[in-house]
C-alpha cells in the first residue's frame, strides 16, 4: 500500500521502525530484570480482579502486592510492546446492557504495581477469552468463545481503545454437539511480521486468518481464509516460534500440539507433525490449554487440565518438530495457562482449580522442569503476564 508523506504516514512509518527493533515473537517480552508479574482470575466472592506481585526470580517466589484493580472476569491479559498499558479480556455474557463481553485497557504503575482503568469498549461478542496487542501497540485484538466472533480496536497514544474497527462473526458446528454447536473463536495471535491476525476457533476446528492494517487495526480475511485442522480436534492456543517460520497450536479437546509451518508471504499455514499430550490407552476427561517456548526456541512447554501435568519437548532446529523430554507436574489442578519468568529459570502455572500459582523450577540447558513445585495460593487464577 503507498503511503502519502503525511501526519499518519510519518506516525506508521516511525512505529514499524520501532517494530523493526524489537525480536520476533508476538508478546511482549520482559526483561531479565522485571520484578513485575500481574494475574488475572475468574471473579467471584473471593476475587476481584487483577492481583500484582512482587517477584524474586532468585528464589522463585513470589509476593503479593494487593489488588491492581477491579474488573469483571479478566481471564486473559496482554501487555503493549512499550509496556506502559494493558488490555484484559473480560469474559462476560453482557455488557453496557447488551450480550457482549468486554475490553479493558489500563495504565500500569510499576513502583505500585497498581492499574488504572483507561477505557472499557464492548467486544462485539460474548464470553471474550482471549486478547493480544500488535508489534506496534496500537491495534488490540479480541476473541470471543460464547459468541463466536473475533475483533479489532484501535489504541491510540493514551492507551485508550476504539470501538470495533473489524468485527467477524462465524458460523457452523464442529463434529462433537456437545462441545463445538458452534463457532468458538478462543485465541487472536498476530504474525511476527505484524502483517496478519490468526484466530484459533476452537468449535469449528480450524484457525481463521486475517491481512491486518497496523495503522487502523483493520482486518480482511486473507487467501485462503483458514487452515483446517483435523476434526474434532478443537484448537485453543497457538504461539510463533522466534524465527516466525513455525507455529505450535494446542488442540483443547484432542489434548495434541500440532506443529504448523507457516508461509510468511502468503500467509498460510501447513502441518507437519501432530502429537499427543496423553496415552494411547487413557480413558479420561482431557483438555490441553496453553504453550509456551523459551526466548531461544529450543524447548516448547505444554499444559494439559484433567490429565493435569506439563508436557515439555525439544525443537529440532532445522523444521521445528518436537521430541518429547517428559511430563512432570504443573503443581495443582486444571493448569490453564502457563509462562516463563523473565530470566527462564522458572515456569509458573496458574491452576485454575486448585486456587494456586505453582513455580517450577527450570533447566535453562537441558529445558528439563523440576518434578516438585512451590505453591502460591490465588483464588481462580486465570493468566499471568510479567511486565
Amino acid at each position: 500500500m503507498n503511503v502519502k508523506l503525511n501526519r499518519r504516514g510519518f506516525l506508521k512509518t516511525a512505529a514499524l521502525a520501532s517494530f523493526a527493533a524489537r525480536p520476533l515473537w508476538a508478546d511482549y517480552v520482559a526483561s531479565e530484570t522485571s520484578t513485575l508479574m500481574f494475574a488475572g482470575t475468574q471473579t467471584g466472592p473471593q476475587s476481584k480482579g487483577i492481583y500484582a506481585y512482587h517477584w524474586d526470580a532468585v528464589e522463585g517466589d513470589l509476593k503479593l502486592m494487593g489488588l491492581a484493580v477491579e474488573s469483571d472476569n479478566p481471564t486473559f491479559l496482554a501487555v503493549a510492546p512499550d509496556a506502559s498499558h494493558l488490555y484484559a479480556a473480560n469474559e462476560i455474557e453482557h455488557f453496557s446492557g447488551a450480550g457482549s463481553g468486554a475490553v479493558s485497557a489500563f495504565s500500569i504503575d510499576r513502583a505500585k504495581g497498581r492499574l488504572t482503568l483507561i477505557n472499557e469498549v464492548s467486544a462485539t461478542g460474548s464470553g471474550t477469552c482471549n486478547v493480544a496487542v500488535d508489534h506496534t501497540g496500537h491495534a488490540v485484538f479480541c476473541a470471543n468463545y460464547t459468541g463466536g466472533s473475533a475483533a479489532s480496536f484501535h489504541a491510540d497514544a493514551s492507551g485508550a481503545l476504539s470501538q470495533a474497527v473489524s468485527h467477524f462473526q462465524y458460523h457452523g458446528h464442529g463434529p462433537d454437539a456437545a462441545r463445538q454447536e458452534g463457532p468458538h473463536a478462543h485465541r487472536v495471535t498476530v504474525s511476527p511480521d505484524n502483517r496478519f491476525l490468526l484466530v484459533n476457533d476452537l468449535g469449528l476446528d480450524c484457525i481463521h486468518v486475517y491481512q491486518l492494517n497496523a495503522a487502523t487495526a483493520a482486518l480482511t480475511p486473507n487467501n485462503p481464509p483458514q487452515w483446517n485442522a483435523t476434526p474434532g480436534s478443537g484448537p485453543r492456543a497457538l504461539r510463533f516460534h522466534p524465527n516466525g517460520k513455525w507455529a505450535y497450536c494446542v488442540h483443547e479437546m484432542g489434548s495434541a500440539v500440532e506443529v504448523l509451518h507457516w508461509n510468511t508471504e502468503k500467509g498460510v499455514l501447513t502441518s507437519v507433525q501432530r502429537l499427543s499430550l496423553v496415552p494411547v490407552d487413557y480413558t479420561g476427561q482431557k483438555a490441553a490449554s496453553e504453550v509456551v517456548l523459551d526466548r531461544k526456541g529450543t524447548f516448547v512447554y505444554v499444559a494439559n487440565r484433567f490429565y493435569d501435568g506439563i508436557t515439555s519437548f525439544q525443537v529440532n532446529p532445522e523444521d521445528g518438530t518436537l521430541t518429547k523430554i517428559a511430563r512432570t507436574t504443573c503443581g495443582g489442578k486444571v493448569p490453564r495457562h502457563i509462562a516463563l519468568d523473565p530470566t527462564e529459570r522458572w515456569l509458573l502455572v496458574a491452576n485454575q482449580e486448585s486456587d494456586n500459582i505453582a513455580v517450577i523450577r527450570r533447566d535453562v540447558r537441558t529445558g528439563h522442569l523440576a518434578d516438585t513445585a512451590r505453591s502460591f495460593a490465588r483464588i481462580k487464577p486465570q493468566c499471568l503476564v510479567f511486565v
